[in-house]
Parts: structure tokens; sequence; C-alpha cells
């Protein structure tokens, strides 16, 4: 059974009578339970929904631009007044754009509750161009506080939520800890958050993880920029750059430099959620495996989520990094889709329950 940490009674009472799943058994697949299996293998087993997106780019105050991809879900049963449809906003992780197959099972989730999607892709990273020389990065709130200002001007009167993961979930908690209530968000779903970059980064330079995650995940990092070399060149040694090899290395040459901390330490300190958790002010659900090695089980701050009554932790013993694969063969649905699709589904449509407890 997954571990449940919420210091708040009613938000405890709401998950389990509206979102069951955080209470139920997770049986992870049998023949991959290991954390590490799992993160390796969920891309390549689990279905790729079809998903029609319609592309918008917006335009930032810096000159530059966010492309976003709509899911309109405008064949919606549920909500056919386009007006008051419940929004999702999506953010994927670290290289990831609308294209990855745990945010296409997202929007289908949210397709047959009748809901509408947007997903977030950083700068520069989903084929469009960079237009100043600046990327992202999960300490800079930026362009998350404009993408949520734009969503929810177009929408004013639909009930909106978001929900990141990995380094999406990084960053929509440090939005939601420096905006505290001040949001139009009415909650959020995170899930296998970073929550600690320093342990993280220290977990992945094991021998093993460097081998498995480390070195790959710094070639995407360094060919999602290299497209725009031309334009970062014009602030950057890309050629040092492209010599890391870790993260660590990475960050250090070129996002902490980019976004202006005196040293990687300040960056990544800036960027650790552990430390903005007490400031959330709305509901937050939190789903992460203990054996994340992207998200060491002993980085999770239990005890500053109890501080925060606005805070739930589901914390399951397997799963991996955006893992939790179940059943024998599993490649339709997961545990972290039906948490997500429930979660949802409590706050849209059983939100006033627990919001006037």
């Amino acid at each position: 059974k997954p571990q449940l940490v919420a210091s708040n009674d009613r938000f405890c009472r709401f998950l389990e009578e509206y979102c069951p799943v955080v209470t139920e058994t997770y049986y992870p697949t049998i023949w991959c339970w290991e954390g590490r299996v799992q993160t390796l293998l969920r891309p390549f087993i689990t279905s790729r929904p079809q998903v029609q997106y319609r592309n918008e780019l917006i335009k930032t105050a810096d000159g530059g631009q966010i492309s976003l991809d709509w899911f309109d879900n405008n064949d919606s049963l549920y909500y056919p007044d386009a007006s008051t449809r419940p929004t999702v906003l999506l953010l994927p992780g670290l290289t990831g754009t609308s294209k990855e197959s745990y945010i296409l099972h997202m929007i289908h989730q949210s397709e047959t509750l009748g809901y509408r999607c947007v997903v977030f892709n950083n700068r520069g990273i989903a084929g469009e161009e960079l237009l100043t020389p600046r990327t992202y990065c999960a300490a800079n709130t930026e362009d998350l506080e404009a993408v949520i200002h734009h969503v929810h001007s177009l929408h004013p009167s639909a009930p909106f939520m978001a929900a990141g993961v990995s380094m999406g979930g990084m960053l929509l908690l440090n939005y939601l800890g420096k905006t505290g209530r001040d949001t139009p968000l009415m909650a959020a779903a995170i899930f296998s958050a970073g929550w600690n970059v320093f342990e993280s980064v220290e977990s992945l330079e094991k021998p093993l993880n460097w081998l498995l995650f480390n070195y790959y995940l710094t070639t995407c990092l360094q060919s999602s920029i290299s497209r725009h070399r031309q334009m970062l060149e014009k602030l950057f040694d890309m050629d040092l750059v492209m010599k890391a090899r870790t993260v660590r290395e990475f960050d250090k040459q070129f996002t902490s430099v980019m976004f202006g901390y005196r040293t990687i330490d300040d960056y990544y300190e800036d960027a650790s959620p552990c430390r903005k958790l007490k400031s959330v002010g709305i509901p937050v659900l939190c789903l992460n495996s203990v054996d994340d090695v992207f998200s060491p089980g002993h980085a999770i701050p239990v005890e500053a989520a109890k501080q925060n009554a606005n805070v739930a932790l589901v914390l399951t013993s397997c799963g991996g990094h955006i893992g939790f694969l179940e059943g024998i063969w599993p490649r339709k649905c997961t545990y972290m889709d039906r948490v997500f699709k429930q979660f949802v589904q409590a706050i849209f449509e059983h939100g006033n329950k627990f919001f006037s407890m």
C-alpha cells in the first residue's frame, strides 16, 4: 500500500472518498518491479494514444516565444460549453514535450472526462525557434506565470488546474511556493518531482546510474540546444557546454550561467522545491516512488509536507521515475495515470465539497 502523508484530516477524507486509488495496494509489474527497470522500460512499453493538437505561439515580455499545444476537446459531451470546460495545464519533464507518452496518456484520461488540456512546452524544445538567447530551468517561473495568466485570460470562467511531471513538477511546485494562494489554479498534481536537486544529481552520478541515465540525459540536453547554437553562441562557449558529461557539468556551464546564478550551488538551492513547500497555498497531491534514482526516497520532504495542510504526499515502495507500471503487460494505464485521473476528477467534480469543508 502507498504511504499517504497529509496533516489535514479533511484532505485525507476527501482523497479517500474521491481519489481512492491513493489508498489501494499498488502491484508493480512483477517482471520489471525494480525502479531503474521501470524507468527504462516505460517509454518503450506504454502505448501512445493519438492526440490532435492545436499549436499556439505566445510572445514573452523579453521578446521570446513559448509553444503551447492545445487539446480543445470540442466534442466533450459533459462540457459542451467551451467557456466553462475544465482545463488542465500539463508540464512535461526536463527535455520532454507534448509528444511524451505520459503526457498523451494524461490527455487521453482527460478526454474521457470531458476536459480540455494545454501542454506547456519549454522554450526552444518543441520545434519552435529561439528568438532570444534564453531557454528554461527548474527555478525560473516567469514563463510558467505568463502561460498560466494567458490560459486563464482566455477561459476565465473555466475551472483550472495543473499537473507537472519530473522537472515540470519541480517548476510547478516552485511557482506555487512563490505565489501561495495568489494563483488562478484550483489545485495541482505532481509526479516524480526531484525534491532536492543536490540529492538528485548525487544519486545520478553513482556509476550505474550515470551509465543508465545521466550520460543519456546530458546528451538530450545538449541536443535540445544544439539546434539553437547560432543564437546561444552570443552568450555561451558552446564548445565547452557540449563537452559536459553529466547534468551537473551542463548546469554549471550553461543553465546556472544563463539565469544569473553566482554558483551552481546557488542555482540548485533555488531549484529545490523542498525549500518552498511551506508556502504552497492550494491543494497539491504529489506522487513519488521511494526507489526513484532521480528523486531518492530519503530526500522526499515528509516532515515539511506534514507542516502544510495543503500538501498530500503519496509514496510507493516501487515505481521508479515516471514508471508506476502495473499488470502483466502494462501497455495501457499505469498507477500514475489512475492517480492523475481520479485526482483531477475529484477536484473538478467534487472540489466544492473540499473547499467548503
